[in-house]
C-alpha cells in the first residue's frame, strides 16, 4: 500500500503523462525507482494515467500482494497486466536517456503496438520540484555535512597534500552517516564523494562537466586533488558532497595556508555578494538565465570575469538543481528560460580561480519558496579559514 507521499509522487507523474498524451510510463532507472518507491529495487514500475502503478519486483524478493509482483524477466509484464485486466498502451512513455539502444529495442518487442517515447526530461521536472517530506530530508543532508564542514578545519596538519586532508574529511562524513555514493545523471560523468582542490590544481580543467575540475589522481579518474601540497597563501577549495539519506546537498568552503592575499580575500567577497544576489532574487518565475546574467554582471563589475567559473576553461552554468542526483534540473545557465518553481532545491556555486592562489568562493544549496528569500540549507562558517 503506497503511502501519501509516494501517492504525491505518483500523482505528479500522472498529470505530466496526461500533458504529454501517453497511455503509460514504463520506470526502470535507479533514480526513479527509488523516487516511486522509497528504497533502491531491481525491477520495473508500469504507471497508468489513473489509479495505482503496478510494481514488477525482480530483487529482492518481496511478498506479492496487491498491485505488486515478483517477475524474472519483464516479458512477464504484459501477460500479468492484461491478467488484472489492463490493457496495452498505444503510446508508452520510457526513459531513453537512461537506457542502452538493446534495451529500448527489447522495450518495443515487449509491448510491439505501443510507440515508446522518451519521458527522462519530463521525469527529471517532475522530479525537480520536491515535496515538505523531501525538503526535510535536504536539510537534514545539509545540518549534517555542515555539522563536518565545521570540524575539518581541526582535520589539517601542516604539509599535508590535498589528498592526505581529503582521506581526513571524508572520514569525518562517513562517520557522521554520508552513505559514500553520489549519484549522478548522464553516462559520461563520474565522480567519487566531491573534490578537495589546493593551489594551482584548481584550474586544471576535468573531462567532466564541473565548475571547477582538477586534474585527479589518475588518467582514469581525471577530476579533484592530485597530490598537492599548497605552499603558504595558497588555499585548499572543499567541495564534498553531502548525501545522508538519499537527497544530495552541494557545499564549497575555502580554507587558506596562513593568510592569503588580499585579491583572494576580495574575489571571495564577490562570491557572497553573488550568493547575497541569489538568495534574494530566487524566486517563483524568475528564470534561470536571469540569474545566470546577474552573477555575470557581477563579477564583470568587480572586473573578475576573466577568473569566474575557471580560467583555462570557464564553467557555462553557475548553478544546478539538486536531490536525488548531483545534478538534478534545472540548470542555472545562458538561455535557459525555465523558471523557478517553489520546492526546487538549487546548488549555487559562484567561484573564482586567483593566480598563484588557487580558488575561491562557496557553494551552497537553497531551497526556492513562494513568499520569501531562498532558504540557504548549508550553513558553515561561510569565510575563508585560516589553517595556521
Amino acid at each position: 500500500m503506497m503511502n501519501e507521499e509516494l501517492k504525491w509522487r505518483v500523482a505528479r507523474i500522472q498529470k505530466m503523462m496526461a500533458e504529454q498524451q501517453v497511455d503509460a510510463c514504463l520506470v526502470t532507472s535507479n533514480t526513479n525507482l527509488l523516487y516511486l518507491t522509497g528504497r533502491l529495487v531491481s525491477g520495473y514500475v508500469y504507471i497508468l494515467p489513473e489509479g495505482d502503478p503496478y510494481y514488477f519486483i525482480r530483487r529482492p524478493q518481496m511478498e506479492e500482494s496487491n498491485h505488486r509482483f515478483m517477475v524474472r524477466k519483464p516479458e512477464l509484464m504484459p501477460s500479468i497486466l492484461q491478467s488484472e485486466g489492463v490493457g496495452m498502451p498505444k503510446r508508452l512513455m520510457v526513459e531513453a536517456d537512461e537506457m542502452t539502444h538493446a534495451e529500448w529495442l527489447r522495450y518495443q518487442s515487449i509491448f510491439p503496438n505501443a510507440e515508446l517515447c522518451d519521458g527522462t526530461h519530463h521525469l527529471r521536472i517532475v522530479r525537480a520540484v520536491k515535496s515538505a517530506a523531501e525538503l526535510d530530508l535536504v536539510r537534514e543532508s545539509g545540518r549534517l555535512q555542515s555539522l563536518a564542514y565545521e570540524s575539518f578545519p581541526s582535520l589539517y596538519r601542516p604539509g599535508m597534500s590535498d589528498n592526505e586532508y581529503s582521506v581526513e574529511m571524508e572520514r569525518k562524513m562517513r562517520q557522521l552517516g554520508n552513505l559514500g555514493i553520489v549519484r549522478i545523471f548522464g553516462q559520461s560523468m563520474e565522480i567519487f564523494f566531491g573534490s578537495v582542490l589546493s593551489g594551482e590544481n584548481a584550474q586544471a580543467v576535468s573531462t567532466f562537466d564541473f565548475a571547477l575540475g582538477g586534474a585527479g589522481l589518475h588518467p582514469s579518474v581525471p577530476v579533484g586533488q592530485n597530490g598537492t601540497v599548497p605552499t603558504d597563501g595558497q588555499t585548499f577549495m572543499v567541495d564534498i558532497c553531502g548525501n545522508f539519506n538519499g537527497y544530495h546537498v552541494d557545499q564549497t568552503r575555502i580554507f587558506s595556508v596562513g593568510k592569503t592575499t588580499d585579491a583572494a580575500y576580495y574575489a571571495h567577497n564577490v562570491s557572497l555578494e553573488i550568493h547575497q544576489m541569489f538568495q534574494e532574487k530566487a524566486r517563483p518565475g524568475v528564470t534561470c538565465e536571469e540569474l545566470f546574467e546577474n552573477a555575470w554582471a557581477i563579477a564583470r563589475k568587480h572586473h573578475l570575469e576573466d577568473h569566474f567559473m575557471g580560467t583555462r576553461q570557464q564553467a557555462k552554468f553557475v548553478g544546478h538543481g539538486i536531490g536525488l542526483v548531483l545534478n538534478e534540473l534545472p540548470v542555472v545557465c545562458a538561455k535557459n528560460r525555465m523558471p523557478l518553481q517553489a520546492g526546487m532545491t538549487i546548488a549555487w556555486e559562484p567561484k573564482f580561480i586567483v593566480d598563484g592562489v588557487g580558488a575561491v568562493g562557496n557553494e551552497n544549496t537553497f531551497i526556492v519558496h513562494e513568499d520569501r528569500d531562498a532558504e540557504c540549507v548549508t550553513t558553515a562558517n561561510p569565510m575563508i579559514v585560516n589553517l595556521k
